[in-house]
């Protein structure tokens, strides 16, 4: 780890949301940072929907419900102080999310890890949610979950980087040189490159490069265009529905995406007409009004996951490197926490007690 007095040289590895906004968080530390970025089209950061969802996805009491919630309860100032350095908009929305379910609530209880807080009753949640389909029976109503445009953040965040006179370079790493417990330098495509520290922060590509267990889950995901009004207010859908397999995730400008698939199937690329089927079938079931939109976009992307899809942080087997990976789907939710914490682990030899909880050498079983 580096001295927290001495202006240090990092060199992050991924140009993703997590890279960006670890490469900030040091640079606010005093660090000398360069990022290392490869295309971005196919990586997480590009194609995810941008919940902010640690309660509607249900996640069990824990360390890993933890450390959501306390990065979701960092987005609104976190997302203040990105915007006014970028001077553009990262695409926060403080909008709630519904989780719409089709059965009963003793029925719907048993899709949760553990019991949410607010049910919303058959009439409630037409109230809450018009258009919804008459299928719908109740769900659980998450005032404090929220959303953000991933692409405006990622473009937010590329531009707080440059504004704060950090390097981006496009560069494929190909390879960690190493020798004992250090970390000697980086093949790359731009010739070798040395830094007294390194962060591997490459998602689903990590394991190409050093042997921990992130492999990438593809998920497919499209976007139709909403009718809109003169305001978001007017917008037919204008909160999240988390749903069954489905999720809906307007945006303000009335964009819908919706998502996504889980496949385990390495890196086979492009869409499907049985991924887009899925994803159609479950979004018009909660909103029938959705047949009749035109489609925008088709996309995919890859999440990076671990065996427990628990996220590989903090430090690493070589003194002068540190991992930033495994984010799985929570990767946008867990981009600020991710940030601070490693920058705080890198420069000021300060280990928050939760990164405990998300060493590498941990039980992945």
């Amino acid at each position: 780890m580096l001295a927290e007095t001495v202006a240090e040289t990092v060199l992050v590895v991924g140009g993703g949301v997590m890279g960006l906004s670890i490469a900030l968080a040091l640079h606010d530390r005093g660090c000398k940072v360069r990022v290392l970025s490869r295309s971005l089209q196919e990586g997480a950061s590009w194609a995810a929907a941008g919940m902010l969802a640690p309660q509607a996805e249900a996640l069990p009491p824990g360390k890993m419900l933890d450390l959501c919630l306390r990065s979701r309860d960092l987005y609104p100032s976190w997302i203040e102080k990105l915007e006014t350095i970028a001077g553009q908009s990262a695409g926060y929305w403080a909008s709630g999310i519904l989780a719409p379910a089709l059965q009963s609530k003793e029925s719907a209880i048993q899709g949760f890890g553990h019991l949410p807080d607010e049910w919303a009753d058959r009439d409630r949640i037409h109230q809450i949610q018009p258009h919804l389909s008459d299928a719908v029976q109740g769900g659980w109503w998450f005032p404090q979950d929220a959303q953000v445009d991933n692409r405006l953040l990622y473009r937010a965040l590329q531009a707080a980087v440059v504004a704060q006179g950090i390097e981006i370079q496009t560069s494929t790493v190909t390879e960690f040189e190493r020798s004992g417990d250090r970390i000697t330098g980086l093949k790359t495509s731009l010739g070798d490159l040395q830094a007294q520290h390194y962060v591997l922060a490459t998602g689903a590509w990590s394991q190409a490069l050093l042997p921990i267990p992130v492999k990438p889950r593809k998920g497919q995901l499209l976007s139709v265009r909403m009718p809109t009004g003169a305001t978001p207010e007017d917008l037919p859908i204008k909160i999240v529905l988390f749903g069954a397999e489905i999720y809906l995730v307007p945006r303000r400008d009335g964009r819908l995406v919706i998502g996504a698939t889980s496949e385990d199937v390495g890196f086979l690329p492009g869409n499907t007409p049985s991924g887009m089927m899925q994803l159609l079938q479950g979004a018009t079931r909660l909103v029938p009004e959705i047949a009749h939109w035109p489609i925008e976009e088709f996309w995919m992307g890859y999440r990076p996951v671990t065996p427990d899809e628990w996220p590989i942080l903090g430090e690493s087997g070589y003194k002068n490197l540190t991992y930033a990976t495994g984010h799985g789907r929570n990767g946008i939710l867990l981009t600020p926490i991710t940030g601070e914490l490693i920058a705080d682990w890198i420069t000021i030899q300060r280990a928050d007690p939760i990164l405990e909880a998300f060493h590498w050498s941990r039980s992945m079983a």
